[in-house]
C-alpha cells in the first residue's frame, strides 16, 4: 500500500494516496455488522479479515454496527444470556466500548472509519450514547490515529495518483442499509433504485440485512464533448460476523426464524495493468 492522507468534510472522506508505481497494489477492506459485543460475533473470523488487513497493510472501513449493544434498559430484545460475560455490569455501554477498543487496538493505524448503523442510532436515540464517536475517542487517543466517526450513510473519494502524473478517483457511496432482512431477494432489488439516485457513485456500498453480494450494473454515458462511453458501478454488500443460527437455541434470529446468513467482509484491489489503473472487488465470504 502506498502512503496515504485522509480528511474529511461534510460527511465526505477523501483518501489521497501517494503515487502508485508499476508493481504496486493497495488494498481496502470494507465491512460492516461485526456486532463485535454479541456471543454470537463469529470473532475468530473477524479477527482473521483484520490481520490479514494489517498484512496487506489495507485501509479499513466499517459501515456500522460495529456494536450489538441490545441489552440496554431500554431494549425490549434484551436478555441476559445474550451479553458477554465480561460486559455483565452496570456501565454496560461504557465496558462494550472499552474491550471493542482493546480488540480492535492493533489496527487502528488502518482503520480510517467506522460509520453507524440501525444499533448505535437506536442507543443514541434512547440512551445519549454515542458508541460510534466513543470507540473512535479511545482509539485515536491510545494510537495517535486520525479515524472519521462517519454517519449512518455518507462518501468516500478514493482519489490515487499513479506512474507519478496520471490520477483516477474512484467515489464510493456508504450507507449501512434499512428494512427488514429481505429473505427473497437479499436486498438486491435496492440496487435498482439506488442505480437511479446515486448517479455519480462508483461503488455503492450498503450493509444492515446480514446478506452479502456483489453486483455490477453497466451504464452508458455521454461526455460534454459528445462521445458516447460505458462504465460499471459497483453494488457490494457486506454480510458482517454475526451468526445466530448455527448450534444456538434461543437467539433473536432464531426466534424471528430468520434463517442462516453468511458471514465476510469484501475487498477492494487497486493495480496498475497496461498503464492503467485497475480495480478489482472480491467478497470474502464463508
Amino acid at each position: 500500500m502506498t502512503n496515504w492522507t485522509a480528511k474529511t468534510s461534510q460527511n465526505v472522506t477523501t483518501v489521497r494516496f501517494e503515487s502508485m508505481a508499476a508493481g504496486d497494489v493497495t488494498w481496502v477492506l470494507l465491512r460492516s455488522d461485526a456486532h463485535h459485543d454479541s456471543p454470537y460475533c463469529n470473532r475468530k473470523l473477524e479477527r482473521q479479515h483484520l490481520e490479514l488487513a494489517k498484512e496487506r497493510n489495507a485501509l479499513i472501513f466499517d459501515a456500522g454496527d460495529t456494536f450489538d449493544a441490545m441489552q440496554g434498559k431500554f431494549d425490549p430484545r434484551r436478555t441476559m444470556e445474550d451479553v458477554r460475560e465480561e460486559d455483565r455490569c452496570a456501565d454496560y455501554y461504557g465496558s462494550i466500548v472499552t474491550h471493542a477498543a482493546e480488540n480492535y487496538l492493533p489496527f487502528a493505524k488502518n482503520w480510517v472509519m467506522f460509520g453507524k448503523g440501525n444499533h448505535e442510532t437506536a442507543v443514541l436515540d434512547k440512551a445519549n450514547t454515542d458508541l460510534i464517536s466513543n470507540l473512535v475517542y479511545r482509539l485515536n487517543s491510545e494510537s495517535g490515529s486520525n479515524i472519521v466517526a462517519g454517519g449512518y450513510g455518507g462518501w468516500v473519494r478514493l482519489m490515487l495518483k499513479f506512474n507519478s502524473t496520471k490520477a483516477k478517483t474512484y467515489r464510493m457511496k456508504y450507507h449501512h442499509g434499512s428494512g427488514g432482512s429481505a429473505p427473497v431477494t437479499r436486498g438486491a432489488i435496492q440496487t435498482n433504485r439506488q442505480a437511479v439516485f446515486e448517479p455519480d457513485a462508483d461503488i455503492v456500498w450498503n450493509g444492515h440485512n446480514h446478506q452479502g453480494y456483489t453486483i455490477p450494473i453497466a451504464r452508458e454515458r455521454l461526455s460534454r464533448t459528445g462521445k458516447v462511453s460505458t462504465d460499471i458501478v459497483w453494488f457490494i454488500r457486506t454480510p458482517g460476523y454475526k451468526d445466530e443460527w448455527t448450534n444456538v437455541d434461543n437467539s433473536y434470529g432464531v426466534r424471528m426464524n430468520s434463517g442462516p446468513t453468511p458471514q465476510g467482509c469484501a475487498w477492494l484491489k487497486f493495480y496498475i495493468q497496461s498503464d492503467q489503473l485497475k480495480m478489482s472487488i472480491t467478497s470474502d465470504i464463508e
